[in-house]
């Protein structure tokens, strides 16, 4: 059974007043948002992000990755545009969930990179599935889009949505000493594009 929309609301944040779309997954019984601000239906390109949920940065202010600064940066990016849509996907972890996420740090701890430490728990370096993409684009009426992203695979996911990638944003945090080997990981094994930056 395919990805269903439910309801729209307002979220008033410190970035302004999005939309708050939700929809849910019968098949993995999870549940998506998407944040729109101004008209995403017009046909325009719309700037977007895709954002996997990530507990442990977008709450908890980790600074093992990137994700939480990631967010704020995509809210503040669409918010000084007046118009755009982030894709929060409930697939934690790159898509191992949250205890298993813990598991994975527990060996990163021990010396493994993001990448070994999901094989060792015997999951895919990325278990994501973007598929569910589709029944949002679709209701969104989004079809052109300007994607912040530095990972080529979004770029593509969008496309095989039927969604146009007309321009990849790059979209950069600053990093510290605790997410440095998280970022070189994700540049050498998984392909991301850090234009301008030594990772």
């Amino acid at each position: 059974m395919p990805v269903r929309y439910v309801e729209t609301s307002r979220l008033p944040t410190a970035w302004g007043v999005f939309d708050i779309h939700g929809f849910e997954d019968p098949d993995s019984n999870k549940e998506h948002i998407v944040l729109t601000m101004g008209d995403v239906s017009d046909g325009e390109p719309v700037l977007a992000r895709i954002h996997s949920e990530c507990l442990t940065g977008d709450a908890l202010f980790s600074l093992r990755c990137d994700c939480g600064n990631q967010l704020e940066a995509a809210m503040k990016a669409v918010s000084e545009a007046g118009r755009g849509a982030i894709f929060y996907l409930r697939q934690e972890g790159r898509g191992i969930g949250l205890l298993n996420k813990i598991k994975a740090y527990k060996l990163q701890d021990a010396g493994a990179d993001t990448v070994e430490a999901n094989e060792q728990l015997g999951f895919g370096a990325d278990m994501r599935d973007y598929s569910i993409l589709g029944p949002m684009l679709r209701h969104l009426k989004i079809t052109r889009v300007r994607l912040m992203t530095n990972n080529p695979r979004k770029v593509a996911a969008m496309e095989e949505n039927g969604v146009s990638v007309v321009e990849r944003v790059p979209l950069h945090c600053a990093s510290n000493p605790h997410n440095e080997k998280y970022l070189k990981t994700k540049g050498a094994k998984l392909g991301h594009l850090f234009t301008g930056r030594a990772q």
